[in-house]
């Protein structure tokens, strides 16, 4: 039917979560039975043509060779989706930038017969534009360049782009999406679109296909039963997490999140080593609780010198605020950013190992698992095993795994 066939096109500057958007929705929509595929301008591109396009030039909108071969390559993008649709498809995206309103303009003029639906992806965040562009260059166009001539590439790639970038105002039916934190900006939609509910559904929701969450290895202030700080690993914490390479030596962990405490690292190490290409990502929003005045302390020296703060804590665990620290309820706001950031830097489909501490592998279960909060704080978080997350509008999942921690 007519009214069952949709165009998506996607827009918005480069390294801003595009492509793991229509990724997304590709799966999700497909889960539902609804036949739905990508065709991206940048794999297309790739294709077509053996001249090397990662230069920054080439995006220049004054190269005229370049705009001839990027209009072409849109144009070819849209006789594809137009054939899918016309045949067995139901929704086409199309992943490009789609910058400029004379760009839109040619796919509203081009892409007949089906209402389209912009999205338009946004953000702003400079620490995860900068993540995302050294993600951006350890793709295969960038291998011959160093590091530092392929990060200053691209970003005057996104600069030319910016030259054009007209946000979505005009267009009949869009979306503005905060593609870091899933939130819409801005919306506006006729009654013509279809699947629009489901769609809007997967833009602002948390999906993971596979979280591994660990809790660092055994630490010097484990053995002495102090809380916060920042001690390194003891021998059997080197164990431990020499163990865990050798569990996921088999699978495949592009990026693994750590806090910015040694002890995560350390613990990342290893695995990181023992797989062909992986990243380790500090996320300072997943650093320990603190402790306030009572970092450091056994929890027999705070029991002992501070007995007010014991007793308080001990009546309410969730809600204590540590003086001059902070508490679990303090917490969540930046456990939850923190989780924003490592789904949005791992794209789609996601893989994510997330090495962190007790306390906030706590939050980070509590975020997908929806546990009471008073019950957040007696969540078993072991430094034997660890946990298997799925969590998707279809499926799902939360293991408790063991691993051979043995030397």
């Amino acid at each position: 039917m007519k009214s069952q066939k949709l165009y998506i096109a996607m827009v918005g500057l480069p390294a801003r979560g595009k492509s793991t958007i229509a990724r997304k929705l590709k799966e999700h929509l497909t889960k539902d039975t609804i036949k739905t595929r990508i065709f991206n301008n940048g794999d297309l591109r790739r294709k077509l043509t053996g001249e090397n396009t990662s230069h920054p030039e080439f995006y220049d909108s004054a190269n005229t060779q370049g705009m001839a071969l990027r209009e072409k390559i849109a144009h070819i993008n849209c006789l594809n989706a137009k054939r899918y649709l016309h045949t067995n498809g139901n929704i086409a995206i199309l992943d490009a930038t789609n910058c400029s309103y004379q760009r839109r303009k040619k796919l509203i003029h081009e892409l007949t017969g089906y209402p389209i639906l912009f999205i338009e992806c946004i953000n702003d965040n400079k620490e995860i534009l900068k993540a995302s562009i050294q993600r951006k260059i350890s793709m295969p166009e960038f291998k011959h360049l160093k590091q530092d001539e392929a990060i200053k590439g691209f970003e005057q790639r996104i600069i030319y782009y910016n030259q054009i970038y007209k946000p979505l105002k005009k267009e009949e039916n869009f979306v503005r999406l905060d593609s870091l934190n899933n939130r819409i900006i801005e919306e506006e939609i006729s009654n013509g679109i279809p699947y629009y509910d489901r769609i809007r559904d997967f833009l602002v929701s948390d999906a993971v296909k596979n979280l591994y969450l660990i809790r660092h290895g055994e630490t010097y202030f484990n053995l002495e039963n102090r809380i916060g700080g920042d001690s390194g690993l003891t021998i059997n914490g080197i164990s431990q997490s020499r163990a865990l390479s050798q569990y996921f030596i088999s699978k495949k962990i592009p990026i693994i999140f750590t806090s910015e405490k040694k002890r995560t690292i350390q613990t990342a190490t290893p695995i990181k080593e023992s797989q062909e290409n992986s990243l380790i990502i500090p996320i300072k929003e997943f650093d320990e609780i603190d402790s306030g005045i009572c970092e450091c302390m056994t929890y027999k020296e705070i029991r002992a010198k501070m007995p007010q703060v014991y007793s308080n804590r001990k009546k309410d665990k969730y809600n204590y605020i540590y003086p001059e620290g902070e508490g679990y309820v303090s917490m969540k706001k930046r456990i939850n950013h923190g989780i924003k950031k490592a789904l949005y830097l791992s794209g789609y489909p996601q893989t994510i190992m997330i090495i962190g501490h007790q306390a906030v592998n706590r939050m980070i279960l509590s975020h997908f698992l929806f546990r009471r909060e008073e019950d957040v704080p007696y969540t078993y978080i072991p430094q034997d095993k660890f946990y298997h997350v799925v969590a998707t509008p279809n499926k799902k999942l939360f293991q408790l795994i063991k691993y051979n921690s043995q030397p």
